[in-house]
């Protein structure tokens, strides 16, 4: 069975000890569709938070958490932090309730911006068939990519791991199978510093017990609809025909049953046809508080600014998501003077039509988008990006919606 070594990225005949006859080390793989399998999912661990311990090494065993200390939201919590049952986009206060020795650190978003950049440049050393997600993950195929370097995929994504740690001083992890979608599902299994083979003769018995909303597409709108038609797990869904599903869901069928298959068609593209990007939380509770939500919606606008950042576009317009209690959504579409590339842009320009929708309704999940995009050259200017953002204070502005002091003007339509 073809085996590979994480730490040295040594190919060889994997035996029954486990370790790799070339460095002794115990972190190997074996799997027996290893060199036959290309498509791959990297995702930067605890990305935020993993710089901030790289940049300061008294960090390194303390539970690091990285967002507004004051009444803001966790941006990011290291992998000691998470274990105290910290998570991104959970109210601060909650977070130092759990873990009142957590290290909070303000967000240093023009510095993780170029740690995306220098990892995303390493990705296109191995092959130009790289397709950003967000500022810290991205699809690879390492197939049909032109390389000079010959050796399997396997072998080549090590590499590529093993120089960003070197290079760049940040741990990622990786999927590697042979659709988007199972890669994606791979990366997540083993964090941190995983790497996770799901190769095709497995597939379908590994999905067989997992749970429906581990397929794309499906939120917890969704999701409860089809608890309500008694499919709770990818094998219910892979019991009903195809037919029957497209009949019942619409086109929303005819992806869930590909999906439950183990079937993605979609390629790996690094020049997409971007229609929007948007980023969205949901909450542990329903809540009506303006200023939680208020609160909940920076994050967002700062990933939402750093994908447009990074996939070379800027947003003419800013879309507002709500979903009740009752799961009625709610979209506000504000159009602003200028493209943006800016959080505080996105985030100024959501919280208006926010302040006049809450009214006291209760909400289980919020989101901010960027549609009508354009070319990142039409945008803010270069040498004013990420300045202005750094300078705000995300806090004082929810608490300024909260009490009605937001007063900034722009059109907005249903």
């Amino acid at each position: 069975m073809p085996g590979l070594c994480r730490d040295c990225t040594a190919v060889f005949d994997a035996g029954p000890a486990g370790r790799c006859p070339s460095c002794g080390s115990e972190r190997t793989i074996a799997h027996p569709e290893l060199n036959e399998l290309s498509i791959v999912h990297v995702d930067c661990d605890a990305f935020y938070a993993t710089i901030e311990k790289r940049d300061d090494p008294r960090l390194t065993d303390r539970p690091v958490v990285v967002g507004g200390r004051h009444r803001g939201v966790v941006m990011a919590a290291c992998y000691v932090a998470r274990r105290f049952g910290i998570r991104s986009a959970m109210p601060m206060f909650q977070a130092l309730e759990r873990c009142p020795e957590a290290v909070v650190l303000p967000p240093d978003r023009a510095k993780y911006s170029a740690v995306g950049r220098q990892v995303r440049e390493l990705m296109r050393g191995v092959t130009p068939l790289v397709e950003p997600l967000s500022i810290d993950e991205a699809f690879l195929d390492l197939d049909e990519g032109k390389s000079s370097d010959t050796a399997a995929p396997a072998q080549r994504i090590a590499r590529l791991i093993r120089k960003i740690e070197q290079d760049v001083g940040i741990t990622a992890s990786v999927g590697l199978s042979y659709n988007k979608f199972l890669a994606k599902i791979a990366s997540d299994l083993d964090k941190p510093r995983g790497f996770t083979v799901i190769g095709r003769r497995e597939a379908q018995e590994f999905l067989s017990d997992k749970p429906v909303r581990l397929l794309p597409g499906v939120g917890p709108a969704l999701e409860k609809c089809l608890a309500g038609d008694g499919i709770e797990t990818i094998s219910d869904l892979r019991a009903i025909d195809e037919p029957v599903l497209l009949d019942r869901y619409g086109a929303v069928g005819r992806r869930l049953a590909r999906f439950a298959g183990g079937e993605d068609a979609r390629r790996v593209s690094p020049v997409r046809q971007t229609k929007s990007i948007s980023s969205e939380t949901t909450f542990d509770h329903d809540t009506s508080d303006l200023e939680v939500l208020a609160s909940a919606l920076w994050p967002l606008a700062e990933s939402v600014a750093g994908r447009l950042e990074s996939s070379g576009f800027a947003a003419g317009t800013v879309v507002l998501k709500l979903k009740t209690s009752g799961f009625r959504s709610l979209t506000r579409s504000c159009t602003i003077p200028e493209p943006t590339r800016r959080a505080r842009t996105l985030y100024e320009t959501a919280l208006q039509p926010l302040a006049r929708l809450s009214g006291g309704q209760r909400f289980r999940l919020i989101g901010i988008g960027a549609s009508n995009l354009v070319g990142a050259d039409q945008a803010d200017p270069p040498d004013l990006f990420g300045n202005d953002d750094l300078a705000f204070d995300p806090a004082r502005a929810a608490r300024a919606a909260a009490s009605g002091g937001n007063r900034h003007g722009s059109s907005s339509r249903a």
